[in-house]
Parts: structure tokens; C-alpha cells; sequence
């Protein structure tokens, strides 16, 4: 295997325990993680600039200063009401995760799914929401599509890990809601902290650092999502965390590679949105060139990696941790208990 850990190093593989070569102690001394990271960012920055013609200029300014943009009655009231009411009628096969006392439902936007969606597929085939999507992830890679549910305290267990504050992955990333329903803030809205997404020398040093001190960390830590502390937030300069308690139709567009969190939910609630992932091998140069920018293949991807995922889960090779929940609504309640 020592040779595909080695070239993991010029993909956007980020787990320490799962590679040897990443969790090096001894390469890390010598700046490879923080070297990885320098150089995404870079590389990110690069594509951005071919990528700005699509974006309007005070939302590219902001993104730049922030990380985050929060675009307010995104929609037009009519198309937004059409949209929302086609969801919440909407039946269709999804998956459950649970994750400390959270149960997290996706509902992949497969091109049999978007059939039964035409506003839906109108808004996400559309140059306003795709534009900014892109910019955001640096890359015209086709996102991941899905309708989200949130279920807080939907279950008996722990604090949901997604709860505490965290970068998603070493590079540059992009994930986006448009929220269906308004999220207060007693229902765990979305906290990030703006200016998180650029690496900054002493970012590099957090980073370098961690990279040394992997171990002491949780699963997600040691697989190379970094959890962090705000009294180390205020250390390496940032400011504090803001809640994005937003109304409904508001778009969310953020770099995770920022630090972020679910905020915390002080009762029972339950939060749909239309959700995007959109990441890439950090180290490609171009903006283009990926099979999921054709719309056949991007609105295939998640039933294709769930599929995968469970053809390894039964040879004993990988766990899949999120299970088949049916052909249910976002709105129905959760399927899993502990």
C-alpha cells in the first residue's frame, strides 16, 4: 500500500490514521501537512480568479473578507413557495445518520427525484445558484445535490459531535442551504467564524501542530476535520463564532474549510433545507474538466458513492454509517433510534 499512500499526497486524502504517510510524525515535523495546505490554498485562489466573472461583485467581495455569504429572499416569493411546497410533498428514497442525540436525514437529488421537482431542478441547473457554488469551491465540478433534515434532540445519546466547532477538511471547500423554513436560534442554526477560511501564518502553525497532535483528538480529528477550541480561535487572531439564525429562503454559501458548526439546539426541532457539497482534488490547476459537470453525472453522484459504500460494507471492507431510511418525506420524524 506505501505506494498509494504516497501519492495520496497530491489528492485531497485527509485522514491521518488512515494513512501512514499523512500522519507522519516525522514529515509533519518537517511541514508537509502545513505545506499541503499552503499550497491548496494557493491553488484555490487561482481558480477563484477564473471564476469571478460569474459572481456579482459585492457578494465575491464578501466571500473574500468572510468566507460566508448570506443571500436574504433569494428566490422570488412565488418561485420560492413553489419550491417549497413540491419538496414538503415530496416522497422519495432517503438515508439516516444518527449522530449523538441529532438524526440527520439526505435525500439525494437523483434525476428520478428531480423529475417529481421541476423548480427544484430549475433552481440548481440555473447560473445564479451554480455561479456562486462554484466560486465558492473554486471549481466547476458539479456539487453534490441533496434535501437536508435536521433532527435535534431526536434521540437518546451524547452531545452531536457536528456541534462543535471544526474545518472540514484541509483545502478550500464549499457547502451551501437554502433554507425551506426560518431557523431561530433556540433550533441550532448554522455558526462560522468569518475570516476562518484563510490560512494565515498562524493558521499554518495550528495546522502544522496539529498535525503532530492527531492522536489526542476525536474520530473526526484523526481523520483530518479539525475540531478546535475558541480560546485557540482568539490565539490564532480570528473573532468569535457568529449564529446565522436566518429566515426561510435564505441562502447560506460557505468555504468549510473555515471553522464552523451546527449551533446548538435548546429543544426538539427539525430543519429541512436544499443542500450542495462541491469538493475536488485540491491540487488540479483548472476549473473544469470533471465528469460531474455534466448534469447526468453530478445529479448521479451521491446514489453512486452510497452504492459503493455499501458494496465494501458487505466484503467487510468499510462501514456505512448511513442507513437506508425508505421512500420517506423531508418532513416526516426520524426513522432511527437509538
Amino acid at each position: 500500500m506505501a505506494p498509494l499512500h504516497l501519492a495520496a499526497v497530491a489528492t485531497s486524502a485527509r485522514s491521518f490514521a488512515g494513512n501512514p504517510v499523512l500522519g507522519s510524525d516525522r514529515l509533519n515535523r518537517w511541514g508537509l501537512h502545513a505545506r499541503r495546505v499552503a499550497v491548496a490554498q494557493a491553488m484555490a485562489s487561482a481558480r477563484r480568479a477564473r471564476l469571478a466573472g460569474a459572481v456579482d461583485k459585492a457578494d465575491r467581495e464578501t466571500f473574500e473578507r468572510d468566507g460566508i455569504v448570506v443571500k436574504r429572499d433569494f428566490l422570488p416569493p412565488e418561485t420560492f413557495a413553489r419550491l417549497r411546497a413540491e419538496i414538503e410533498a415530496l416522497r422519495a428514497p432517503a438515508r439516516e445518520i444518527l449522530q449523538g442525540d441529532a438524526v440527520s436525514r439526505l435525500t439525494p437529488l437523483s434525476p428520478a427525484t428531480l423529475k417529481a421537482l421541476p423548480e427544484t431542478r430549475t433552481l440548481v441547473d440555473s447560473p445564479a445558484w451554480s455561479g456562486l457554488l462554484n466560486y465558492a469551491a473554486s471549481t466547476r465540478a458539479g456539487a453534490v445535490l441533496f434535501i437536508q433534515t435536521i433532527h435535534s434532540h431526536a434521540a437518546t445519546g451524547g452531545d452531536d459531535p457536528q456541534t462543535e466547532l471544526h474545518s472540514d477538511t484541509f483545502y478550500p471547500s464549499m457547502k451551501a442551504w437554502l433554507y425551506l423554513h426560518d431557523v431561530p436560534a433556540e433550533d441550532g442554526p448554522f455558526v462560522y467564524v468569518p475570516g476562518s477560511h484563510r490560512a494565515t501564518p498562524r493558521r499554518l502553525w495550528w495546522e502544522r501542530a496539529s498535525s503532530l497532535a492527531w492522536r489526542e483528538g476525536n474520530g473526526h480529528h484523526r481523520r483530518g476535520s479539525l475540531r478546535i477550541s475558541e480560546d485557540m480561535l482568539r490565539r490564532l487572531g480570528y473573532g468569535p463564532p457568529v449564529t446565522y439564525a436566518v429566515p426561510a429562503n435564505t441562502l447560506v454559501v460557505a468555504d468549510t474549510y473555515g471553522f464552523h458548526a451546527r449551533g446548538p439546539s435548546s429543544r426538539p426541532s427539525t430543519r429541512v433545507a436544499l443542500w450542495a457539497q462541491q469538493r475536488r482534488n485540491p491540487f488540479l490547476p483548472w476549473t473544469g474538466l470533471s465528469p460531474t459537470s455534466l448534469r447526468a453525472v453530478r445529479d448521479r453522484q451521491a446514489v453512486a458513492a452510497w452504492g459503493l459504500a455499501d458494496g465494501l460494507a458487505r466484503l467487510g471492507l468499510a462501514r456505512q454509517p448511513w442507513h437506508d431510511a425508505g421512500a420517506i418525506s423531508p418532513m416526516d420524524p426520524p426513522v432511527l433510534r437509538r
